[in-house]
């Protein structure tokens, strides 16, 4: 494991003083923890832990996990005044894969940080949830996470929607593998003279794989596969504008990225204000070759709805969820594999 800390000299000199929440992100990249103060937005310090948690076969990894949580905020608290570990008054923890491979960490984790560190308030979310806490917060809305995947969660503070988010193979319709495996298609319709081949393309092809017969040799042995597609996608937008077999992909993903939004966005927001749909991840980096259409296909598919950038990354969401787990004022809906507190009341069954 390799981890590097940083402090955020705004938050606060080292020695601030507790209780204290901790956030931690687990995702593709890597684990992320931040710790802060109870009654503060900004974190005191962050450490990113740079190897991913593993998978395994009964999900993921919880003891993996625990090897790179513990040792990361032990460190994190003595640099702020805790000599003896303790001090933290919840925990929130959202990983990818959480809703359907989390099994373990929910059984795992609620006895191995309360005997770490005497914490029993924990919220074990999907990235999903934190991604919505970090981007709307506790409010009515919609986000949407589009990364290399593409999933869209809203909620009506009673209950949680989602839509896609299931993989490559069976959905995540509109993020980056698609857009990448789209454009490949593409490129490869043009190589062999098919109808809907894009020339333009099947250079970028080229120029980043090689020949196109040897593609398939590449990619299939792959266990990355999901991210050799999606690394094809900024090529797709970097045609958008000449070829308009790309500009047509990146309209199809506009009408499917529009298509979840609209299935889990609430009719209206707080108030009767009209609903917020919050855009966040990377996929969304790729500028107005996207964003154009897709701004277009949400006014067409949720006229009564308002697009807002995401004002807050998945971390900063786990650790909006600990402070308010702490203060005993989470209002995001329980579920038992989205937002689970675990011996805080019942879960809200799945729909």
């Amino acid at each position: 494991m390799t981890a590097q800390t940083e402090t955020d000299a705004s938050a606060g000199p080292t020695g601030t003083s507790g209780p204290f929440v901790l956030g931690v992100d687990s995702g593709g990249s890597g684990l992320r923890v931040a710790l802060a103060n109870v009654d503060m937005s900004a974190p005191v310090g962050t450490t990113v832990c740079a190897e991913p948690v593993r998978t395994g076969p009964a999900g993921i990894d919880a003891g993996h996990l625990l090897e790179q949580l513990l040792p990361a905020a032990r460190r994190l608290l003595e640099q702020h005044g805790s000599t003896d570990g303790t001090g933290i008054a919840a925990v929130a923890i959202g990983a990818a894969g959480m809703a359907t491979l989390g099994g373990q960490l929910r059984a795992e984790l609620p006895s191995a940080l309360e005997s770490a560190f005497g914490t029993r308030r924990l919220a074990l979310a999907a990235d999903a949830v934190t991604a919505y806490a970090g981007a709307v917060g506790q409010r009515p809305g919609a986000v949407v996470a589009g990364g290399t995947g593409m999933i869209a969660l809203g909620t009506d503070l009673t209950s949680w929607r989602r839509a896609d988010g299931w993989g490559h193979l069976l959905g995540d319709s509109g993020g980056g593998a698609w857009i990448g495996r789209a454009g490949l298609d593409a490129a490869m319709r043009a190589h062999d003279g098919r109808r809907g081949g894009s020339a333009a393309l099947l250079a970028r092809l080229e120029a980043v794989f090689g020949p196109a017969p040897e593609l398939p040799g590449l990619l299939y042995p792959r266990t990355d596969r999901p991210a050799v597609l999606a690394s094809f996608a900024p090529e797709v937008a970097a045609c958008a504008g000449h070829d308009p077999v790309a500009a047509g992909i990146l309209r199809e993903a506009a009408g499917h990225i529009a298509e979840a939004a609209a299935a889990v966005c609430p009719k209206a927001g707080a108030d009767d204000e009209p609903c917020e749909v919050a855009l966040t991840g990377g996929l969304f980096r790729m500028g107005d070759p996207l964003l154009v259409p897709l701004r277009e296909e949400l006014s067409r598919q949720l006229p009564q709805a308002r697009t807002v950038p995401g004002s807050g990354d998945p971390l900063t969401g786990a650790l909006s969820i600990a402070q308010a787990l702490a203060a005993g004022d989470l209002r995001l809906p329980r579920h038992p594999t989205l937002l689970c507190v675990p011996g805080h009341g019942p879960e809200q069954e799945p729909g």
